[in-house]
């Protein structure tokens, strides 16, 4: 992915891509189950929950803020067509960014200083402790802010659904003549391309 998106949309680009081609003509859900979850957050730090063990509550509130943040997703792309994982069972817009606000105003943040010599000064947020927030609060508002900066921001206008075949992913686009998320995307898509005209002439 490209190294210079920020924070915010690596990890909710990142959080869309848990859906993916399964290399078999399916799809695949790196989400399916509580310990998929705690393996793809302990892979991101960004996500705040360091030594987090997903339960099954957990789990599905997750795959709620994804499940709103694919739907966004698939509006940011028009006129284009959402990827196809899921764009026969889309949730309604209104209902997506519901979800989004609902879950980022879980744990209330402010925002905190550092200053270190020779460094620039750096404003982050931390979540507010004056009572303990239930298990996945904390996650599901990362998760949910990164989403909602992500599509308030300039970078949403690159957002793309690659439609090569088989494939169900999101990307940025980089350049104005690229079409598809990856270099082996492209490569399937002028494959299918050519058999479909050489079928045609036959």
């Amino acid at each position: 992915m490209n190294a210079s998106i920020g924070a915010d949309a690596r990890l909710a680009l990142d959080l869309a891509l848990t859906i993916r081609h399964d290399g078999h003509g399916g799809v695949a859900d790196d989400l399916a189950t509580a310990e998929g979850l705690t393996a793809w957050v302990r892979e991101r730090p960004e996500t705040g929950a360091h030594g987090f063990e997903a339960d099954e509550t957990d789990l599905a509130a997750v795959r709620d803020v994804r499940a709103a943040v694919r739907a966004l997703f698939a509006r940011a792309v028009l006129p284009g067509e959402p990827s196809p994982a899921d764009a026969a069972r889309l949730m309604p817009v209104p209902d997506a960014v519901e979800r989004l606000n609902t879950r980022a105003a879980l744990t209330p943040t402010v925002p905190v200083l550092s200053w270190t010599a020779g460094a620039d000064p750096v404003v982050r947020q931390e979540p507010v402790r004056q009572e303990p927030a239930h298990g996945d609060a904390e996650l599901t508002a990362t998760l949910a802010r990164a989403a909602i900066a992500f599509l308030a921001s300039p970078d949403r206008q690159r957002l793309r659904a690659c439609h090569a075949p088989r494939c169900v992913r999101y990307f940025l686009k980089d350049h104005p003549r690229q079409e598809w998320c990856k270099p082996s995307c492209g490569n399937r898509a002028r494959v299918a391309r050519h058999h479909e005209r050489h079928k045609k002439t036959a």
